[in-house]
């Protein structure tokens, strides 16, 4: 992760975020960034995702787990994409705009979680402060802390972590499974003002 972000880091990022869904919506391509008037900070690589609601409900969320890009490219890079190329949704539309609200968590460096048993992962497992990736050979998912938010327990976070990989969801107790967890730094639009 970054050095620590400054509640200044956190309005640029989310205004760059915001811009970035913005001209998304409309068609247009991202302006240019003027990387000389943005601190070193900003600059360092790292991975993050970028989750946009509309109305309390999920609207897009894209992400990367290992720091490939600076911060305010991968930022904006993924607001773009969970405004356009998520899947699981049609691309937002200018007239949503105004109702979407965005947040944007900054990752740790995943690291292997050691278990010897499947149920012991029910124990190791920090709820709402491990964001967690599920591979198995090709399979992979991850859900960010703030899922657990919406999650009773442990073994259903676990199960529903599988059915995202495209497994079934008993698969976590499956000889094989590698589990990673990390940590986030997540901010989203209404702290501390507007952004």
């Amino acid at each position: 992760m970054v050095a620590p972000l400054t509640s200044e880091d956190h309005k640029t990022l989310l205004h760059l975020a915001r811009e970035a869904v913005v001209e998304t919506a409309q068609g247009n391509p991202l302006p240019p960034l003027d990387r000389e008037q943005l601190p070193e900070r900003l600059l360092t690589c790292a991975a993050t995702f970028v989750t946009l609601t509309r109305r309390g409900g999920l609207r897009g969320c894209i992400g990367a787990l290992q720091a490939q890009l600076p911060l305010v490219e991968d930022v904006r890079e993924h607001a773009r994409a969970a405004a356009s190329e998520d899947y699981r949704f049609v691309p937002v539309t200018r007239e949503e705009v105004p109702e979407i609200e965005i947040e944007i968590s900054v990752l740790s460096e995943p690291r292997r979680l050691e278990f010897t048993r499947p149920e012991d992962l029910l124990t190791l497992l920090r709820r709402g402060v491990d964001g967690v990736i599920l591979v198995s050979g090709l399979y992979r998912a991850t859900f960010l802390p703030q899922v657990w938010e919406k999650v009773p327990g442990a073994e259903t976070f676990l199960s529903m972590l599988s059915e995202k990989a495209g497994l079934a969801p008993s698969a976590w107790r499956k000889p094989g499974i590698e589990i990673f967890t990390y940590q986030v730094e997540s901010f989203h639009e209404g702290e501390g003002g507007p952004a």
